[in-house]
């Protein structure tokens, strides 16, 4: 439950700490003093999305910081995500913070530990449940009478998976409905890409062949050329009379007879033999070159059609010559996927089972929303008889869509509810309720209904006694009490018949700050101080002591 609650300087309130306790807590105070904003700081702690406007006037930042004794759920999910808390008495806890900046920039802490909102929503959703002031007003909506009663019925997560196997159905349909209608275009780029791979496939090109045809295409269009020169270069080093090689080796020889005469000649001699290896090695290369080359037409002619092949081919597709192996290998994917793109029957095959599965999925949920929209038809029903709407009926409706075998989004059906406001009177949509009271009324049923069912720990309902009065908000007065005789119960309200039952009450007001601004401020009542503000609430601004001795009446029963 929440424990302790710290505000500085959030719209206008500048600072204020409260403590909680157990049971039913009413807050009370004039229109406008900031009853509800305390509400707002809260839901920051929770998650709540938050922009500059939060931060008091003048003030550089809003920090919210809020205190729950946690139960054993969310004390694991704390310490699978290393943010666990324990006080000295080994009691689990969590602090969660909030701070908001003046530019509207939003920070978030677990226990200390910077957290995201995505955590704080996680484990407020644990914690606390609010029901807003305008609960009764989205009522109204289909998809909000959807979302409540699948929460209510604890079935949000198979009512995601029928949603999730809805858009696998879908995009499985939207699939074969593209490859019909593209059918002609996919065959005509097929062709395209068939013929295209055909060529290619007779081609066959190589990676790396473009180069390597290039450069033999060069040696043998100037074996000629080759042959004579390397001739020519044999003879000036080792064959011909004069070779450079002979004149050489005599050289060295003469040398190395003199360097034995004259030791100083050993650094030239040391500098002429390597020079008649290096000679010698490369008269051994050009000879194994000279006998490997030979002049090749038939060879040559062969290389220059597959040049010409390579480069028209090239032009043809309008690629560079040396790309075509690897477009070749494009070309061929390309047209396997458009083969599978064009396997209607594979399409509509995978269509088909992903409908059954979805179908799967919906009849399971349907099943177990036939069964909780009994129990809350009942419930709501018993509640409404309590709320002066005598003989009057709740009923969850469900709305098949389509036929049975086709669905949508959320199931097969449509939750809509239903109400007879008083005996004898037809059930119709709750959206059709003509009384603002009546709507209120039901609301405040299903709120107070689906919170008994929730195993979360604090409740909180923020004017959701709007629009009723009268011996109707003894009734909520009393149902609000006893749930807070299960759970901790944080109320907003406007009606002495509730405050009046609540086991603690806090005084919201509003004053200046003597700096042309307004604050707010929160004040635990006491006994006496419970009698004037009831009474205040039964009389408005001039409190007499018939309204006195009215308050007085109404706190002791």
């Amino acid at each position: 439950m929440l424990r302790h609650l710290s505000i500085r300087d959030f719209v206008i309130v500048a600072a204020l700490d409260l403590e909680f306790d157990s049971g039913f807590t009413v807050f009370s105070g004039e229109t406008g003093a900031g009853k509800s904003i305390l509400i707002d700081a809260l839901a920051l702690t929770l998650g709540a999305r938050a922009d500059a406007s939060v931060v008091r006037t003048g003030a550089s930042r809003a920090d919210i910081t809020a205190e729950f004794d946690v139960p054993s759920y969310a004390a694991q999910w704390l310490d699978e995500h290393a943010l666990a808390n324990h006080d000295d008495d080994g009691q689990h806890t969590v602090m969660m913070r909030r701070v908001v900046d003046s530019g509207g920039r939003s920070r978030a802490f677990i226990n200390g530990t910077p957290a995201t909102l995505a955590q704080l929503r996680e484990i407020g959703e644990m914690l606390v449940d609010i029901h807003g002031q305008h609960a009764h007003q989205l009522l109204m909506r289909p998809d909000a009478q959807r979302e409540l009663f699948d929460t209510h019925a604890g079935l949000t997560e198979l009512a995601a998976a029928v949603t999730r196997q809805w858009r696998g159905a879908r995009d499985a349909r939207q699939a074969v409905e593209a490859a019909q209608a593209r059918d002609r275009e996919l065959q005509l780029e097929r062709e395209r890409l068939a013929w295209q791979l055909a060529e290619l496939d007779k081609l066959a090109p190589q990676p790396g062949e473009w180069e390597e045809v290039n450069a033999e295409h060069l040696r043998l269009s100037h074996s000629a050329n080759l042959i004579d020169g390397v001739q020519g270069a044999l003879a000036a080093l080792s064959e011909s009379d004069e070779a450079m090689l002979s004149h050489l080796n005599s050289i060295v020889s003469k040398v190395r007879d003199l360097a034995e005469i004259d030791p100083a000649l050993n650094d030239a001699l040391a500098a002429l033999e390597p020079a008649s290896i290096q000679l010698q090695e490369a008269a051994y290369s050009l000879s194994h070159y000279a006998q490997r080359l030979e002049l090749d037409p038939q060879r040559l002619a062969q290389v220059e059609r597959r040049l010409d092949a390579l480069h028209s081919a090239a032009r043809k597709f309008r690629l560079q010559a040396e790309t075509l192996p690897e477009e070749h290998a494009a070309r061929r994917e390309q047209l396997a996927a458009l083969d599978a793109a064009a396997d209607l029957d594979g399409l509509r095959a995978a269509a088909e089972k992903a409908h059954e599965a979805y179908l799967v999925e919906a009849k399971q949920l349907s099943k177990a929303r036939a069964k909780a929209a009994k129990a809350l038809g009942a419930a709501v029903t018993q509640g409404m008889q309590e709320l002066s709407m005598a003989g009057g009926s709740f009923e969850v409706a469900l709305v098949p869509i389509g036929n049975k075998e086709s669905g949508g989004a959320h199931g097969l059906e449509q939750i809509e509810f239903r109400v007879a406001g008083h005996e004898g009177v037809p059930l119709r949509p709750l959206a059709k309720i003509a009384s603002g009271g009546e709507l209120a009324r039901i609301s405040l049923a299903l709120a107070v209904i689906a919170s008994a069912a929730s195993p979360t720990p604090t409740l909180i309902f923020d004017e959701v006694d709007t629009g009723i009065g009268g011996g109707v908000a003894e009734v909520v007065g009393r149902l609000l009490h006893q749930l807070g005789g299960a759970r901790q119960v944080l109320c907003v309200t406007h009606l002495p018949q509730v405050a009046a039952r609540g086991d603690h009450h806090f005084q919201v007001a509003k004053s200046s700050d003597g700096q042309g601004g307004t604050v707010s401020a929160v004040t635990p009542l006491d006994k006496t101080g419970r009698v004037e503000e009831v009474a205040r609430m039964l009389g408005g601004l001039e409190i007499t002591a018939t309204t006195r001795r009215h308050a007085k009446e109404m706190l002791a029963a």
